[in-house]
């Protein structure tokens, strides 16, 4: 098992446009940033100045490229904040769990503090992030995964091979590219099975899932009994024993290629399972919905699911939704005796809520 060197970030914090003027000397944004990250004033004078703004800046867009959502090399307000929240997480630890072609695929593993795996064995979970089959970071579970840790989990994000517009070219007719996605999700499932016992993992309690496309190919990673990388151990499975899905991007049009259609997979033994949807969001109606009336057929009653009313899509990704569904998530997790005790965040004091759809 190869592991690679970590750091901790406690919180980095950007300008808004590279062009902009300074931020000036005692401004609260300035103050953050010299308290959260005091390493960004690098010459130790007290303030900053448009270099240093910038090297954070192109730090920030290294460290976390989903926060550009317009892909203009620059980050607007929006775009900052959310920045700045998903800085204030620290990394995990980072291990190869497979190369393609000399490139590592990584996951970002964090730990309970005090974790013994020589001594104590605890369920996991492992999240795929979200992104069009195309696109984000593993960065995006981040802070899911940090909370995870922090309740007794142990708990992966994991990068994994993105479609491109080549692989179109090189599928037969009736191919999805998001099938390019799914050899890497076993692969991750079986390498975090494989190590559950240097990791300190019971591979019997492990939870997959993730966001939008993540959720989509951690249902299909699971079900499919296609799409193996034959690289891969042999013996070793990627059954998984509940699954927690952040607005999962299933499609009618996904029928077309059985490898990607999540229907052709579902058995009448699927879950148990928690699963997040804005109320707007159309991947509700055009995908989970077809999936819903598919489980009542097969007499599925294990999967919860809540609801946001007014949010669309990917609203778990900004608070107090992202709090929300983790404390609902923690609740469910701890159903199934796989966390003890209660959440420990907070419900928002402005009374935003999950509803629950029977």
């Amino acid at each position: 098992m190869r592991k690679m060197k970590t750091k901790k970030i406690t919180a980095i914090v950007v300008t808004v446009f590279l062009t902009s003027p300074l931020i000036a000397a005692g401004n609260p944004l300035e103050k953050q940033i010299l308290r959260l990250q005091p390493q960004a004033d690098k010459n130790g004078d007290g303030k900053l100045s448009r270099a240093e703004e910038e090297a954070f800046n192109n730090m920030i867009l290294k460290r976390f490229p989903e926060s550009d959502k317009d892909r203009d090399g620059v980050l607007s307000f929006e775009e900052q904040q959310s920045a700045i929240r998903q800085a204030a997480t620290p990394e995990g630890k980072v291990y190869v769990y497979k190369q393609v072609d000399g490139v590592n695929r990584e996951m970002e593993i964090y730990f309970p503090e005090g974790h013994d795996a020589s001594k104590n064995t605890v369920p996991g979970i492992i999240l795929f992030h979200g992104g069009g089959w195309g696109g984000g970071s593993r960065v995006a579970f981040s802070y899911q995964c940090n909370y995870f840790a922090s309740r007794g989990m142990v708990a992966a994000t994991v990068t994994y091979r993105l479609r491109t517009k080549e692989d179109q070219a090189a599928l037969t007719k009736g191919q999805s590219t998001k099938r390019v996605c799914i050899p890497d999700v076993k692969s991750a499932i079986r390498w975090f099975k494989q190590h559950a016992k240097e990791l300190g993992v019971d591979p019997k309690r492990i939870v997959a899932g993730g966001g939008s496309a993540g959720g989509h190919i951690s249902l299909l990673g699971t079900t499919n009994p296609g799409l193996n990388d034959p690289n891969d151990p042999q013996g070793i499975d990627t059954n998984v024993a509940a699954y927690v899905l952040f607005n999962p991007a299933l499609s009618k049009s996904d029928a077309k290629d059985p490898d990607v259609d999540f229907l052709q997979h579902l058995k009448a033994d699927f879950g148990p399972a928690i699963v997040f949807f804005g109320s707007k969001d159309k991947w509700l109606m055009n995908g989970w919905t077809p999936a819903t009336a598919r489980m009542k057929s097969l007499g599925i009653t294990s999967v919860e699911m809540y609801i946001a009313e007014g949010q669309t899509h990917a609203f778990f990704n900004k608070q107090p939704w992202k709090d929300l569904t983790l404390i609902a998530a923690d609740r469910f997790l701890t159903k199934l005796g796989y966390l003890q005790g209660e959440p420990t965040l907070s419900m928002p004091e402005t009374g935003e809520k999950l509803s629950v759809k029977p």
